[in-house]
């Protein structure tokens, strides 16, 4: 895009930021006036303003209110919609502030309005502005004490790591104190988010493909042993076959000898029974063989029933991470600027129960769900909330989920009793990660969509 471009001009450059940041040139090159509206505050700064190939540290000003969203320049309007307010939010707002909207808009309709009505400054904008400040009052109130440029560009870092992208990047955007280059920065971190996602896709796809070459050698190398085995039984039992005739034969003559002559030799009747003796021996050894042979083939399909057992788990794992990751690219995928957003999320106001859990996460959790214009409560399952606070929050939810990884044996039970009995649904997390949590959102969104009567009982 042109804003970063890195070989423009130092003087083209400071006008292209000076358009997105909502400012305008002063009559010496190089100074920054900020054209403030009524609700924000005249600033004036003589230093020099950096240029995006590089340049001295960015200027700090004497500001002392926020920026609105239509004081910022109009190509930060269309990363900022898209990534601070859910595709439900802001079909309600235009819905009710804009009459030209057509009867179905589509989310790339409702995002091209909402960014139309901040250029006009209209009414629409107005409740945009509200919007977004109520929906991240709690980030704004976090970033207002920084009172610098490398202040705000911690506090971004911490909220980058921790996943909380959309309160922070409009608390930062709208400080007074935010210049040009974090501008560059945090609007470079959200665009690259969306690439390592896909990089964690590819790696899971990798790995798969390895599972399935291991899988098909060890079926390979399986068939040849049983093979080798069902010979050497086929062999063993066809020698025995011979043996045993062999010795009925020695058997039936000795016996027409002593029959017809009981003045038989002595010797040959010693060695009729060596030769019985020598063939049992070699009977004895035989019967070990197979003993054997069958006990390793015993093995080797216990073995194989292993390796399949472990392959099917790794699979089902594979196929609930991938989802996890479609659910967190789909999250993220508004956060692409200059392209269609991706359908988010919608709980259409359903009220969500957590039980168990991390405690530092349960923010987290609240901000996606209530992103999703959703009601997040919590119980951290008996840990030092009371246990019988649990009835209420299941007969005032639409859902229940908990994560099997964080939450006790005792607590878990008490929650599927509960919710069977108020004939709610209740969904076990394969993890306490935002990743899980995500998923499982959005597959209640999509059948509370499919079908509202049921997942409303």
């Amino acid at each position: 895009m042109e804003y970063i471009e890195r070989q423009m001009k130092p003087d083209l450059a400071s006008k292209s930021w000076e358009l997105m940041l909502g400012t305008r040139a002063a009559s010496p090159p190089g100074s920054l006036r900020f054209a403030a509206t009524a609700s924000t505050a005249f600033v004036r700064v003589d230093k020099t303003l950096p240029v995006l190939a590089g340049g001295p540290s960015p200027v700090e000003a004497e500001v002392t209110a926020r920026r609105k969203i239509w004081d910022l320049g109009s190509s930060l309007h269309c990363s900022i919609i898209g990534t601070c307010l859910t595709a439900g939010e802001l079909r309600a707002l235009v819905r009710k502030f804009h009459s030209g909207a057509t009867e179905n808009p589509t989310d790339h309709d409702l995002h091209t309005i909402a960014v139309s009505a901040i250029n006009h400054r209209d009414l629409l904008a107005k409740q945009i502005q509200k919007a977004l400040d109520r929906r991240h009052a709690a980030a704004i109130h976090h970033f207002a004490p920084a009172k610098n440029v490398e202040e705000l560009r911690v506090l971004w870092t911490e909220a980058r790591h921790a996943g909380e992208i959309p309160g922070a990047y409009w608390a930062t955007m709208t400080h007074p104190k935010t210049s040009d280059g974090l501008v560059r920065q945090i609007f470079g971190d959200v665009h690259m988010l969306s690439h390592l996602v896909g990089a964690a896709n590819r790696a899971d796809i990798r790995r798969l493909h390895q599972l399935e070459e291991e899988k098909a050698a060890l079926e390979e190398r399986l068939e040849r042993q049983q093979t080798q085995l069902r010979d050497g039984i086929v062999s063993r039992d066809a020698k025995i076959r011979e043996l045993n005739a062999a010795l009925s034969v020695q058997i039936e003559r000795h016996s027409a000898v002593a029959t017809s002559s009981a003045l038989g030799s002595v010797s040959e009747i010693v060695t009729l029974h060596a030769l019985i003796a020598d063939l049992r021996k070699l009977l004895d050894r035989e019967v070990l063989r197979r003993e054997r042979a069958e006990k390793r083939a015993e093995d080797l399909t216990a073995a194989n029933t292993r390796h399949e057992r472990s392959r099917l788990a790794l699979e089902e794992e594979v196929l609930a991470l991938r989802a996890e990751i479609e659910a967190v690219e789909e999250q993220l995928a508004s956060t692409q600027i200059g392209e269609e957003p991706a359908e988010s999320l919608d709980l259409a106001g359903a009220v969500i129960l957590y039980v168990g859990g991390r405690p530092h996460q349960v923010a987290r959790l609240r901000s996606v769900v209530e992103q999703a214009a959703g009601e997040l409560v919590h119980h951290d399952g008996g840990i030092e909330e009371r246990a019988d606070l649990l009835p209420g929050l299941v007969s005032r939810a639409q859902v229940a989920f908990f994560p099997v990884d964080c939450i006790s044996h005792p607590a878990a039970l008490t929650l599927k009793r509960l919710c069977q009995q108020a004939g709610k649904p209740y969904v076990p997390l394969r993890s306490a990660s935002l990743a899980s949590m995500l998923r499982a959102l959005r597959e209640f969104g999509e059948r509370s969509v499919t079908s509202p009567r049921s997942a409303a009982e």
